[in-house]
Parts: structure tokens; C-alpha cells; sequence
């Protein structure tokens, strides 16, 4: 009995296929069915009325053969499976479709009847895990030349996500950095769907396995856990040593007295950087030499917080990874992050888009959801001009335009995603990309990625680790959250915000705030609109997810509106409907205290240690007396021994005591 072709789902058929292709193959077989026959090594024989003949032998669908002549597999493929699915086991009894067709002899092969009663659906999830799959199997599989190319990517290290099977989901998976592994088929390699494209396959098939090895042996009973597998011991070096010179480099000289001659040591530093396979800190080094240059071209999107913040976590990846008893290397480091990796045939659901303006660029960020990885991308582009979100609607993005991909569902088998979960579409392949409207139902959408409770999504906040230390990836905190009502919606004008209340299905509020910008003029009059309800019925949000002030907050991008998606930032300019006036609320005491004591720390990178002037430490006391007051000590503690260390010399150890400051500054407001 061919127990692999049991297990495989509709879901399952529609992965390795497409659901096009399993909906045209359930339809034929409704009205007429394959002639079956089983070989004695298992290969099922399939011959269809209008002449094609399909054989499936073990191994996986890819090994199966048609004679119709499609490329691929084909819906002959999926019709054997499917009815042979329906007879059940094989030798039953069941009625042959033809009596004028005899079975072969059972000597030869084994008769499998006419279609009968579909098999029950549900069944329980096996209990098998792909940890139990040899190394041996997996040569067998994917070859010598692909294992040891698996080897080189686990002694570097790299962080999975296990999913074990559970009765909701009873498909094991394990989510890598540039690729989601599915095992569709208990003990069957053959029937592994990754959303990879072919010569990349088998590589991650391997470090799947070994991923739920590592879980099955440190956390054997948790469903849905985070494992750290292979790479170098705790305690060896971070590799981040020219990383750190650069940075103590900057924090000693400033921003303002650096030249051109420090590009020399970034492109030096990025180099090792990359060559070791360190992904996160190289993108921390490449968005503090774009702080450096913005400054010195008079860039608008220079801020002295966010280049001390890259100091700062440079600092703390250190740190992370060369502790005692140090956990997780590889997703503090990024060790051995592919830059890049084509996708398979993907469906991406947009989830909406984001206008920004830089200086002279206008930039767009469509968010798409990657059903298959549990996953949202970023597909960003950029223009020149002022051009606002309803003129930029109608630009060109591959074969659609902004608007319609913004609002759609896109098709194409021309993705390439980066380990920071961007994407982009490869050129030269653009005819293999389509896009659909979508009608919002992204209730559909993975269950990670919908919050329907909003009391769940404050706790999955609350348990994130440190921003300094998680993954460089984009949209980490993008969600679509389910509105069962809206309870309030003012505006501030002399913030220029809107804010909606909304709620869940048990009354748990969440606010949605939303601020006017010229790159968007019609974003509030959208959201006004729609929550207003002259829109029709909102379904949905979807939106940037945070914590602030013990409240949880979303930055709209889309609104699912009976059956179509609205994009707030690409809608024109309207007629403003009637709001509430709210008062400016005013600083709270504990986040002015701390915004302002970053903003002064932030002063050491941008003039330099070596620039400061006399009255600095002075206003360093008064931030930490100030800290004091509110009962922030360990903060102020921090602040104190920075400013102790300036009065001594200013050498590393006032790096490492600004970098403590500078941390629990960050960590302080993450948490207010």
C-alpha cells in the first residue's frame, strides 16, 4: 500500500502543484475516473479515457511520468493520486470502471479499483518526527555534493524555527532564514515542499532535519520552538572585532569630524563581515555608513539616535554571543545567511503599502504575505520627486502598477528573497509574474500573522527579545488584526494624528494611529472614511505593530473593507469627515525623561568623545539626578558611570560604559 500517496492532503497537493492544478484534476475525476494497477515495487499505473497513461513509483511526485506530453507535472499526475486516494486500499474488491478492461495479472501488478468512498478527512497527525530521518537517508536523497554544501552552512551555524505536527496542523515544518521546510509526507523525502527553487532544495531539506534533531533533543515537547544548530562555542570570539574598531572609531572622532578616509575601513570591515557570514552585524555596519554619508551630504535622513543606535548594537551583539551559557548564536549573528534565494511558483497576498518621503525620493514599501513561510516580505522602490501616494499609485512595478499590486495578490516565479525578508523580481523573468485583485480575506492568512485576541498580541510583544539582539529582518512586527467594532476615532490637530480605537470580539482595545504626511495627503481622510463606515463594512487591519505607554499600537497600511482592500497612503486627498477634536496629550514624564537623556547620550557619536564639551558631564548629572527622581536607577547608575569615566580619560572603557548607558536607555523605552 502506498502510504505516502494517503498522507498527501489537498493542501499538500495544492504545495507541491498548484490549487489550479488539483481543482482541474478533482473535477475531471468526478466525472470520469483512471483505470488504476499497483506494481509489486509500489508504482501506481493511472490510464485516463482519453488516452494518456501516468505511473507514480516511489520517491516523490517529481519522479512521476505522463505520456500527455505536459512539462511538469500535470494534472494526470494529480488524478492518479486522487483516485487512488478515493479506492482506498488496493485489492478490495472494489468495481473496475470498465468490464470490458480486465485487471492485469497479480503476478505482474496488483488491480485497484473504480473510485470509491473519499477517505475520511482529519486524520490525526502521525507521531513522527523528521529528526528520526538518518544522514544516511538524506545522501540517499539529495547526494554527497549537497550534504556537504549543508555541512559547510551548519558548521557556520544558522537559527530555525520548529513547528511539530499538531491536529490543526498536522504538517511538520521548520522556518531557516531564506527558506520554509515542509515535510508533507511522515519518513518520505520525496514529498518535502520548500518554497525554494530547484539546486537550492536540497541544501535546506538537510538543515531542516538537523533542525528538528536539535529540537527534539533539547525541547522534545514544545510545539513551536527556536533552535540554534551547529556554528562556533559561546565564549570563542564574536568575530565582531573590526566591527567594534570601527565603531569605537566613530564614537571617539564624531560624525562631524570624520572624513572620506574612513570608507577605506568600512569596505574593509564589511568585507570580513560578509566572508564570515556574519548577516546581521554587516547590516548594522552598512546602515551606520549610511548614517555617516547622510551626514556629509547635508542628507535629511541623518539622526544622531539612530547612528548611536548602531553603535550601540554592534556592542550588543558582542556581548550576546561571547557570555557564558550563550544561546541562540546564529540569530544574533546572522551566521551564514544566503543574501539572496530565488523562490519557487509563490502566491504573495499583499497586505498593503506604505508611503514615505526622504529628502527628494519618494519610497514605496508593499507588504506581502508569504503564505508558504508563514512570513511577510517587503517589495520597496524608489523615485525621485514629490510626487505623492495617489500619483505614485498609477507607476509602473513590473507588469502591474503600484496600486493594483498594493491591493492584489501576486502570483510569479520570479521572487527573490533576501535574509532580511525583502523581495524583489528578478528581471528577465518578468512574464512568469501575475497579479489579481484581492477580496480581504485574510482571515486565510497564516494564524501567526492575524490576531484575532488582542490580549495575545500584547503577549507576543512582551516576549520578544531585546531590539538590539533580534534579526535584521523587515515587517518582523507586521499583522493583520480582526475588528469586531470601532469605539472611538478623534483627531489631534497639532499632531496632525488620527486615532482609532478599535476592538476584538471580547471588548480588548488597540489603537490604530495614523499621522499626515505630504508623501500620503490622503491617508486620515481614507481612514476617517472607513471608520466612519462610509466605506462599507471594515473587516480588517493590517498594519506595524508596537508597544508604547503599555498600550498596544498599529500603524495602518490596509484595510480589508467588504471584499476589497483599501490602501489609506495611495488614496487622493478627500473631503474630511467631521471628528472629535482631541487635546495634544501632553509628555509623559518617564518617556520625556528618557527621550531626552538618549538624545544626550547620542551627542558622544555625533561630535565624538574626543569634542565634547566641558559642560557635558554636567548635564550628564542632571539627566541622572532627573532618572533618580522617577525611580529609573539602574538607568541612572548607567548614565553616572559614563560620566565618571569622561573626568578619568576618555579610552575604552568609556566606550563600553556609554554602550551601557546607550543600551539600558533603549531597552528602558522598548518597555515604556
Amino acid at each position: 500500500m502506498r502510504t505516502d500517496l494517503l498522507a498527501l492532503t489537498a493542501d499538500s497537493l495544492a504545495a507541491l502543484t498548484n490549487r489550479g492544478l488539483v481543482k482541474r484534476a478533482t473535477r475531471e475525476l468526478d466525472s470520469v475516473a483512471p483505470r488504476l494497477r499497483a506494481d509489486p515495487d509500489g508504482t501506481v499505473h493511472g490510464e485516463f479515457p482519453d488516452g494518456p497513461a501516468a505511473s507514480l513509483p516511489p520517491g516523490g511526485l517529481d519522479a512521476g511520468r505522463c505520456t500527455c506530453g505536459a512539462t511538469g507535472i500535470c494534472r494526470h499526475l494529480v488524478g492518479v493520486i486522487l483516485a487512488y486516494q478515493r479506492a482506498g486500499r488496493p485489492g478490495e474488491g472494489l468495481p473496475a470502471r470498465r468490464a470490458d478492461q480486465p485487471g492485469e495479472d497479480l503476478s505482474a501488478g496488483q488491480e485497484v479499483g473504480e473510485p470509491g468512498v473519499e477517505r475520511p478527512p482529519g486524520r490525526p497527525p502521525v507521531p513522527w518526527s523528521p529528526g528520526q530521518v538518518t544522514d544516511d537517508e538524506l545522501t540517499a536523497r539529495i547526494g554527497t555534493r549537497m550534504m556537504a554544501a549543508a555541512r559547510r552552512a551548519e558548521q557556520a551555524g544558522y537559527t530555525a524555527r520548529v513547528r511539530r505536527a499538531t491536529a490543526a496542523n498536522p504538517v511538520p515544518q521548520v522556518e531557516l532564514a531564506t527558506a520554509t521546510v515542509r515535510f508533507l509526507v511522515p519518513g518520505d523525502l520525496g514529498f518535502v515542499h520548500t518554497d525554494t527553487v530547484a539546486g537550492n532544495r536540497d541544501e535546506v531539506v538537510a538543515l531542516a532535519v538537523w533542525a528538528f534533531r536539535a529540537a527534539d533533543d533539547r525541547h522534545p515537547e514544545v510545539p513551536d520552538v527556536r533552535v540554534d544548530v551547529g556554528g562556533v562555542e559561546a565564549g570563542t570570539g564574536s568575530g565582531l572585532e573590526r566591527a567594534l574598531t570601527l565603531a569605537a572609531t566613530v564614537l571617539h572622532e564624531g560624525a562631524t569630524h570624520l572624513g572620506q578616509s574612513l570608507e577605506t575601513t568600512v569596505a574593509d570591515v564589511r568585507r570580513h563581515l560578509d566572508d564570515a557570514g556574519l548577516r546581521w552585524p554587516l547590516l548594522a555596519v552598512d546602515d551606520l555608513a549610511e548614517q555617516l554619508a547622510a551626514y556629509h551630504d547635508r542628507g535629511a535622513h541623518y539622526r544622531p539616535e539612530l547612528l548611536a543606535g548602531h553603535i550601540a548594537e554592534l556592542h550588543a551583539r558582542h556581548r550576546a554571543v561571547i557570555r557564558p551559557n550563550a544561546t541562540l548564536r546564529s540569530s544574533v549573528l546572522g551566521t551564514a545567511e544566503a543574501a539572496e534565494t530565488p523562490l519557487r511558483r509563490a502566491r504573495l497576498d499583499s497586505l498593503g503599502c506604505r508611503i514615505r518621503a526622504l529628502g527628494n525620493q519618494r519610497i514605496a514599501e508593499v507588504y506581502l504575505v508569504h503564505g508558504a513561510g508563514s512570513m511577510v516580505l517587503v517589495l520597496r522602490r524608489h523615485w525621485d520627486g514629490d510626487a505623492d501616494g495617489a500619483e505614485l499609485s498609477r507607476r509602473r512595478v513590473a507588469t502591474t502598477t503600484l496600486g493594483a499590486l498594493a491591493a492584489g495578490n501576486l502570483v510569479t516565479e520570479s521572487a527573490v528573497r533576501s535574509a532580511n525578508r525583502t523581495v524583489r523580481l528578478a528581471t528577465g523573468r518578468i512574464a512568469k509574474t501575475t497579479v489579481s485583485p484581492s477580496r480581504g480575506n485574510w482571515d486565510e492568512l497564516p494564524p501567526s500573522l492575524v490576531a484575532t485576541d488582542f490580549t495575545g498580541l500584547a503577549r507576543e510583544l512582551d516576549a520578544l527579545p531585546p531590539q538590539p539582539i533580534r534579526p535584521r529582518v523587515e515587517a518582523e512586527l507586521v499583522r493583520v488584526v480582526a475588528v469586531a467594532g470601532v469605539e472611538s476615532v478623534t483627531y489631534t490637530p497639532g499632531d496632525q494624528r488620527l486615532d482609532a480605537v478599535i476592538t476584538d470580539r471580547a471588548g480588548n482595545p488597540v489603537t490604530v494611529a495614523a499621522t499626515h504626511t505630504s508623501a500620503a495627503p490622503g491617508r486620515l481622510d481614507a481612514l476617517a472614511a472607513v471608520f466612519a463606515g462610509t466605506e462599507g463594512e471594515l473587516r480588517f487591519v493590517s498594519g506595524i505593530v508596537r508597544r508604547t505607554a503599555g498600550s498596544v499600537v498599529i500603524e495602518p497600511v490596509g484595510l480589508a473593507v467588504e471584499d476589497r482592500v483599501i490602501v489609506p497612503d495611495l488614496r487622493p486627498a478627500g473631503s474630511s469627515v467631521g471628528l472629535a477634536v482631541a487635546d495634544a496629550t501632553p509628555r509623559e514624564p518617564l518617556l520625556a525623561a528618557l527621550a531626552d537623556t538618549r538624545d544626550l547620550l547620542a551627542e558622544a557619536p555625533h561630535r565624538g568623545l574626543s569634542h565634547l564639551p566641558p559642560s557635558y558631564g554636567d548635564r550628564l548629572a542632571d539627566a541622572a539626578q532627573r532618572l533618580t527622581a522617577l525611580g529609573l536607577h539602574r538607568v541612572a547608575q548607567a548614565v553616572t558611570a559614563f560620566g565618571a569615566t569622561l573626568t578619568h580619560g576618555r579610552d575604552q572603557a568609556t566606550e563600553q560604559t556609554w554602550a551601557d548607558a546607550y543600551l539600558r536607555l533603549e531597552l528602558a523605552l522598548d518597555l515604556c
